[in-house]
This record gives C-alpha cells, sequence and structure tokens, in this order.
C-alpha cells in the first residue's frame, strides 16, 4: 500500500513485513499517491514553489519521470483500468477541473464542463466507462459521473459535504463521505450510478475518505 504523512512524504509500506520506504528523495511535497494497474509503479503529485505537478516511479529501477511541467497545482491522478491513460484534477484553467491524458504524458485534455462550479476527486470506474468526481458549485458538494469524454454527466447526490468517490470492483456502485458539519461528523454512503439507491454505511464512529479494495479471487 501507499499513503502520505505529515511531512508529507509518499511511502511504500508492506503489509506483511511493516517495513516502509519512501518513494523518492523529492526537495518538495508528494502526496495523492496511487499505483498503476499493474501495481509495477506510483504516480504522485509533487509540491514545489506554490504549484504541483504529477510524477511517476518505476519501483523496480526507481527511475522517475515528470508527467506534467505547469504553473498550475496539477493533483488526485487516477489510471485507467489498462493503465493507458490518467484523469487527473487541475486549476490550469483558472479553478479546479478534470484532465486526461495519456499515462505517459503530454498534451491533457480537458472534460469537466459542467455550469460552473469546479471538480476534483477524479476516479476512472473498474470497467474503464465513467469516471466519477467530486462538484463544488454555491456551497453545495455533489457527486456525480461522466463519460472518459466527459460526455453524459449526471449528478448523482448533492448537499453539504459530500466528497472522496471510490468505485466497487462491479463498477455500479460508488462509496464517498458525507460530513454535514457541526456535532454530526462525516459517516460513509454509498449510491449506485442510476443515482436512486442511496445507503448510509453503518461504521462504530465518524469515517471518511473510503477506498475500496480490487474483486479478490
Amino acid at each position: 500500500m501507499s499513503f502520505g504523512q505529515s511531512e508529507p512524504r509518499v511511502y511504500l509500506f508492506n503489509t506483511e513485513t511493516q517495513q516502509r520506504e519512501i518513494v523518492g528523495n523529492f526537495p518538495g511535497m508528494t502526496f495523492s499517491p496511487r499505483f498503476t494497474p499493474d501495481g509495477q509503479r506510483v504516480i504522485m503529485s509533487l509540491q514545489q514553489a506554490g504549484n504541483s505537478n504529477l510524477f511517476v516511479m518505476d519501483l523496480r529501477s526507481k527511475a522517475t519521470t515528470r508527467l506534467t511541467d505547469t504553473p498550475a497545482i496539477d493533483t488526485a491522478p487516477c489510471y485507467s483500468p489498462d493503465g493507458s491513460r490518467i484523469c487527473f484534477e487541475s486549476d490550469r484553467g483558472g479553478r479546479p477541473q478534470i484532465y486526461v491524458m495519456a499515462a505517459s504524458g503530454g498534451p491533457a485534455q480537458r472534460i469537466s464542463f459542467g455550469e460552473g462550479g469546479s471538480y476534483s476527486t477524479p476516479v476512472w470506474s473498474p470497467r474503464g466507462d465513467l469516471i466519477a468526481f467530486t462538484k463544488q458549485s454555491q456551497g453545495s458538494f455533489s457527486i456525480g459521473v461522466m463519460g472518459v469524454d466527459g460526455k453524459g454527466e449526471r449528478i448523482l447526490t448533492e448537499g453539504y459535504h459530500n466528497e472522496g468517490p471510490t468505485f466497487a470492483p462491479n463498477g455500479r456502485v460508488l462509496m464517498f463521505f458525507r460530513d454535514p458539519g457541526g456535532s454530526g461528523g462525516p459517516s460513509l454512503h454509498t449510491i449506485d450510478i442510476t443515482g436512486r439507491n442511496e445507503l448510509k454505511v453503518p461504521t462504530p464512529s465518524f469515517a471518511s475518505d473510503p477506498a475500496w479494495s480490487p474483486l479478490l479471487a
């Protein structure tokens, strides 16, 4: 698994041996780590001088490749299921939006164009057909999905404060967290991609930032 710590830095943690290893020795803050589908590389954001760009590291060779080079904040990368493309969040157009580009870098295509608001936390469906996102507009935080070309945007649920979608292995259900503020605290919820069936996930206490495991054989 990979995770960030308070420095913040990205580490690899071996759940069997309990050993941890820092991913790269970068002169800046690293965050938003994601594995490639084959588990051989880690993509992450590196923040330097007020902006952040995307880098990928080969875990065997330790070779690092810079994927974006802009004065913007590029973050929250996520691979397509076949590993050929990534979606990510960037404010290069003035406010956070969702972009898609080849996994090797190069030109990025903006795909979020909904009325007003900003888009964040993009996650590619395991089936490869949809990208889920958080949309913030006029104080409301919505969870939605769109096609990988940005077409067919659908808001599944909205309110204050919904964030952090993650797909179930079947690609047809999303889990996210909702924090209404005050003493209520954050809780986990699921909703299917039709937006018709929302359920609260029982947890022993407050919960946020869910992540769904792959389908295990």
